[in-house]
């Protein structure tokens, strides 16, 4: 019997699904603690509901881009068999990008779920940093990559088109720094980069640019690191308003409000149950569910409630929690 994302996704399952949080950390002890503390959450949800991102860019210092890479590659390999371990390398234009890939994808590519690339200007860095994983026969690596600047944004669509992409991150600090002073500081705020234009409209572009290949938009960061009212706000405007799926945390109290933000209500879960259940039982062909119609065009949307709920550890009835167990 097929799965319900074959008959329902098509094509669009072909993006992967992705945890709703992506933690960037890039010292030793935060990347540490980082990856048992996702082996915790993963045993209280029953799903791994963040991914790892270990960090060379911003991580390592300067002149120490070789031994961090170690490091990186290091714990990477260390990690428990189920974690979700990624590692953000430096940009393509730097001079340890290629040792970068070299090392860390060459290395521990087989324990890795995907390599971020940030700084991404245009489909030219995508191929660059493709061409490295081949080199370090690490091709089987989905690329994530961020976008930093009004010219990369202008890009956007024919960056998510190709197919080593799997998801496009928004990049809030460079992209307000590239401007020359023309945005304010303000703009970098948890309440200010929803209400600039410019930023809502990079926002926007990124999010379209995704849903339009079917990869996944992953929001940016909020730096009020112990403001957790203040990130939940951010996440769920990010989710509800503008189309993302994912969203970055670089400090572990962020985690939880993400997961919030980001999850289905409970409403929403068992409505979108009962739908899937009865559209099953019909070999999916349309049903009556509360006096309306639906169909699989419904279906779809349903489904994917199901699987966000998923992957933020949601609890779901036995019937629909058994097409995630193999």
């Amino acid at each position: 019997m097929k799965h319900p994302r074959e008959i329902l996704l098509g094509a669009q399952a072909a993006g992967g699904q992705l945890p709703v949080c992506d933690h960037y950390s890039g010292v030793e002890a935060r990347m540490l603690k980082s990856l048992q503390l996702q082996s915790e959450l993963a045993e209280e949800f029953g799903a791994c509901v963040f991914d790892v991102t270990l960090d060379c860019e911003d991580g390592a210092p300067v002149g120490g881009e070789a031994d961090h890479a170690a490091l990186v590659t290091r714990i990477a390999l260390e990690a428990g068999v189920d974690a979700r371990v990624a590692v953000r390398v430096h940009p393509v234009d730097h001079p340890a990008f290629e040792s970068d890939m070299a090392v860390i994808a060459g290395q521990a590519g087989h324990r890795l779920t995907h390599v971020m690339v940030p700084k991404v200007e245009s489909l030219d860095d995508v191929r660059r940093a493709e061409t490295a994983l081949v080199a370090a026969s690490a091709d089987h690596l989905p690329l994530h990559v961020l976008i930093e600047s009004p010219a990369a944004v202008h890009r956007a669509f024919e960056i998510a088109a190709h197919p080593r992409v799997q998801s496009l991150s928004f990049g809030l600090m460079d992209f307000v720094s590239a401007h020359g002073g023309a945005i304010p500081a303000q703009a970098m705020s948890s309440t200010g980069q929803f209400t600039h234009p410019l930023v809502v409209r990079a926002k926007l572009e990124i999010a379209a640019a995704c849903h339009a290949h079917g990869k996944v938009p992953s929001h940016c960061v909020v730096t009020e690191l112990t403001d957790s009212e203040a990130l939940r706000a951010a996440a769920t405007r990010a989710a509800q308003e503008l189309g993302y799926t994912r969203m970055w945390s670089i400090h572990p109290g962020q985690i939880r409000p993400i997961l919030d933000a980001f999850a289905p209500q409970e409403r929403d879960i068992e409505r979108a149950s009962a739908i899937i259940e009865a559209a099953a039982l019909a070999d999916w062909a349309p049903i009556r569910h509360d006096n309306q119609l639906h169909d699989r065009a419904s279906y779809r949307y349903y489904w994917q409630v199901i699987e966000r709920a998923h992957q933020t550890g949601r609890p779901l009835p036995d019937t629909i929690q058994s097409y995630f167990l193999h």
